[in-house]
């Protein structure tokens, strides 16, 4: 069936084609201005989809962060443990050394875990890789996933030796720069979460709007059909009776 009818000498867009792809318009001729909308509305939703997958790849990286950063937190924390212990005057030389061998130990853990951690090929604790950017939606907006530098080089301790001279406050300020690595990692996980949150409720709210926008459009081109079909059948009684007027005065000028 064509989409183009005439009523009443007039050519105008058929409201079938509304009516079966569900109320969305596929041409201006539809309506200019609603064909716009709705396709701003499509580009808004789209854009939202694509930062939601941004925004979830973010958060894999925090929280594949957040697990090294602990894990490199329980070495520290056994570290300086250890330390306390070798701080005992009545300890022996081979005593501190067996002692140093197991922070030795700690130590390359947390070494492996600073260079061991990447997403995607990207190294996150060696400070080999830059913070990083993720769009949230087509509008500009963004999200900042940070990478940090733990390292034993950058926490001050990759001397760290209790055999001899060594300061446990050494292990206290790596402990305070890790802790303040996760806060910040927990802190952005919050805002990326929200940013989650938002997206699935504006991609919501915009999908209902479009749904109702279609259930509109549908609803207008059902009438129109109505309306063109009444049309249509009063057009055809019309040129019925007119044929049959016509008949009728052949008839009478043969009488």
């Amino acid at each position: 069936m064509s989409s183009i009818s005439s009523v009443g000498g007039y050519s105008s867009y058929s409201p079938y084609s509304t009516i079966a792809a569900g109320g969305t318009y596929t041409s201006a001729s539809q309506g200019a201005s609603e064909l716009a909308i709705q396709e701003k509305t499509e580009s808004q939703v789209r854009g939202l989809d694509a930062g939601s997958e941004n925004l979830t790849s973010a958060k894999s990286v925090l929280n594949i962060e957040d697990g090294a950063l602990d894990g490199i937190t329980d070495y520290l924390q056994s570290i300086r443990e250890l330390s306390v212990k070798a701080m005992n005057g009545t300890m022996s030389d081979d005593d501190k050394q067996y002692i140093q061998d197991q922070i030795e130990q700690y130590k390359q853990g947390i070494e492996d875990i600073a260079n061991g951690t990447t997403y995607n090929e990207k190294q996150l604790l060696n400070g080999k890789t830059q913070d990083m950017s993720v769009a949230t939606d087509n509008n500009g907006s963004e999200e900042t996933v940070s990478t940090y530098n733990t390292t034993l080089k950058a926490l001050g301790i990759e001397d760290y030796n209790v055999t001899g001279d060594f300061n446990v406050n050494d292990i206290d300020k790596a402990l305070e720069k890790v802790t303040g690595n996760r806060s910040n990692a927990g802190a952005q996980t919050n805002g990326v979460e929200h940013a989650l949150t938002y997206n699935s409720h504006a991609a919501m709210e915009l999908n209902g709007y479009q749904m109702d926008k279609e259930e509109d459009n549908a609803t207008k081109a059902l009438q129109q059909l109505k309306t063109q079909q009444a049309l249509n059948s009063y057009q055809t009684l019309l040129q019925k009776k007119e044929q049959e007027n016509n008949e009728r005065q052949s008839l009478m000028v043969f009488a």
